[in-house]
């Protein structure tokens, strides 16, 4: 049988209001309840687990070893469940404040504009702002609460303490350069190319600089001795189309022109580079109806 079919909400607000109360009396009342019926609905669920739940204590009642193991995820779930419920009741109504994201290059000037203009289009009013920057930063300002959600690559795992990360795609990093630099086309890369042109690399403490620091060793190459670091895509662009730089950025940051053929790949093998890109989130954050969109509505053009 389904635990669908024995479960029921009511089972986990008995529950969770009797492990608060300690009191099947005291439950009933802050319910609405009988105390036959929120004993009669203990025991149903005691049936559902196949523990004991409770157990008596002087004239009241505590809760048994089992209890106290399934008290955490029982009020998580009831929890869960009631907001999600609001959430949906309140899409229609006014959503809350404004929903800060922050956004790293790779995806600033790519999915995350185009989620927001589907939720303009869908009719939504919700107040959004939008914070680039690096990895670090952005990271910090999600813990402090001054973010809602981050999107971008996902940080090493010291920096996920209390975060948890929901994948939407996989992307590499690339090395391009203007469409009239004498290396654009030019067949096999030399082995000089690096130290013959500027190059523009992701800042030190950058989720992508490790990748490209080994990028580089595994295929013997010498990293540039002196480059230009920097996570802007806006200095990026005008310093690779202005003075023939070499730059080494993510591949969602350069799509559009390399699409537009603004921009020309170099032939660099960046397949140890590829990473997954997704969002990040406070551990047990529970996010407002609008935030919930977002995220909803990034996942779709990512899948689509």
């Amino acid at each position: 049988m389904r635990l669908s079919a024995q479960l029921k909400l009511r089972h986990l607000e008995v529950f969770v209001e009797v492990a608060r109360q300690e009191s099947v009396t005291q439950a009933a009342e802050a319910l609405g309840m009988t105390q036959p019926a929120v004993t009669r609905t203990l025991r149903e669920l005691e049936g559902v687990v196949g523990k004991p739940l409770v157990e008596r204590h002087g004239r009241g009642i505590r809760l048994s070893a089992y209890g106290e193991m399934f008290r955490d995820h029982a009020g998580r779930s009831l929890a869960l469940a009631r907001d999600g419920v609001a959430m949906l009741q309140g899409l229609d109504a006014a959503e809350g404040p404004r929903v800060a994201i922050g956004a790293l290059p790779t995806v600033s000037a790519t999915v995350v504009p185009d989620a927001l203009a589907q939720l303009r289009a869908e009719g939504s009013h919700s107040r959004f702002s939008v914070v680039s920057g690096d990895n670090r930063y952005l990271l910090d300002q999600l813990r402090r609460g001054n973010l809602d959600v981050v999107v971008g690559r996902l940080p090493a795992p010291d920096h996920m303490v209390g975060l948890d990360f929901d994948p939407l795609f996989r992307e590499r990093v690339v090395a391009v350069v203007a469409r009239d630099h004498p290396l654009a086309g030019a067949g096999p890369l030399p082995a000089e190319a690096f130290d013959s042109y500027p190059v523009l690399m992701p800042s030190e403490g950058s989720i992508i600089r490790p990748l490209v620091e080994r990028m580089f060793l595994e295929q013997g190459l010498t990293v540039p001795r002196f480059p230009i670091e920097t996570v802007s895509a806006t200095f990026g662009r005008r310093f690779t189309l202005c003075h023939q730089a070499i730059w080494i950025i993510s591949h969602g940051v350069v799509r559009a022109d390399l699409e537009e053929e603004v921009l020309a790949l170099l032939p660099l093998n960046t397949d140890s580079t590829l990473g997954p890109v997704g969002l990040c989130i406070r551990s047990e954050h529970q996010l407002s109806a609008a935030a919930a969109r977002f995220c909803s509505a990034l996942r779709g053009i990512c899948e689509g």
